[in-house]
């Protein structure tokens, strides 16, 4: 099973830990991955509020190189997840409009053809490599921990551009691996809204509320951890969380763990080769729980 990769711009910047770990897993569990070097940012929505062509042309681009290699994309990021599926979606919908994008590749040599559908390894795993190929490699189970799934925005809407009609167990895929993994899915009414992140930058007290209302809820459930398929959310969930904390006048201290990090866990990696000790959050009464040691 091979799969051109797409990182995303957050994986080797801001959450650094979290490409290492998947590469960990992905050579654990046999799938290839051939990295695309010259690939550019998404535009995390961002971009395409401004220029939706430019955007658009951007994640054309990097799709028409997954296609030019005959390969399946294979993303580590909801965001880019999310951005990547509605380009591709507008691109299939209207052929004058991807006619216009492949006019700007052709400067490149590039053509896309429509033929990619950008996956997240969440999907990848439990739609092409199968929960039944992962458990025989599960040598440490999660049990006794308590994890919360958190989704954030642009892995579950829209859900038109994200195939969720075709595929309605990809609402349900956080909780399904969590449970495969041996852990107890912690269940809260905030997994599928946004973490905040978007509006940091202009409205920060109410980012900070966000963060602590999504992470005191889990924590007050039970929760000895949260777990996101989206390093955007973990940014502002882990890395912001003492400050919401403070704001709320009230302690936290929940860990946010990567997707690959519980999978990593559940396969014996260490934790320091997983990047725990990187958090901002203390994993390590986590990892005491776990018995994985600190």
């Amino acid at each position: 099973m091979k799969y051109a990769f797409y990182p995303g711009c957050v994986s080797r910047g801001g959450c650094p830990e979290l490409y290492p770990a998947a590469k960990l897993i992905c050579q654990r569990l046999g799938i290839e991955l051939e990295e695309m070097p010259a690939a550019a940012c998404c535009g995390a929505g961002v971009m395409q509020e401004k220029n939706q062509l430019f955007g658009d042309t951007l994640n054309a681009r990097t799709m028409a190189m997954a296609e030019k290699k005959g390969l399946g994309l294979m993303t580590i990021c909801s965001t880019c997840q999310g951005v990547m599926a509605q380009a591709n979606h507008r691109m299939k919908s209207d052929s004058a409009y991807l006619e216009k994008i492949n006019s700007n590749l052709a400067e490149e040599g590039l053509h896309y053809s429509g033929g990619v559908q950008p996956k997240h390894l969440l999907w990848i795993l439990i739609e092409d490599y199968g929960l039944d190929k992962l458990m025989p490699l599960v040598t440490k189970p999660l049990r006794g921990l308590r994890l919360a799934p958190f989704y954030g925005c642009y892995i579950v809407r829209p859900t038109e551009a994200l195939g969720i009609e075709e595929h309605p167990e990809r609402q349900t895929s956080l909780e399904t691996l969590i449970a495969a993994l041996g852990a107890t899915v912690i269940d809260f009414e905030g997994k599928t809204r946004c973490c905040g992140f978007p509006i940091l930058t202009i409205n920060e007290k109410n980012s900070m509320a966000m963060v602590g209302k999504h992470t005191s809820e889990a924590k007050d459930l039970g929760a000895d951890a949260m777990v996101t398929p989206c390093p955007l959310c973990h940014l502002n969930l882990d890395g912001y969380q003492p400050k919401a904390a403070s704001q709320a006048h009230r302690p936290i201290g929940l860990p946010i763990l990567h997707l690959p990090q519980i999978i990593g866990l559940a396969m014996g990696i260490s934790p320091k080769e997983l990047g725990l000790q990187r958090h901002i959050v203390n994993t390590k009464p986590l990892l005491v729980k776990l018995g994985a040691g600190g």
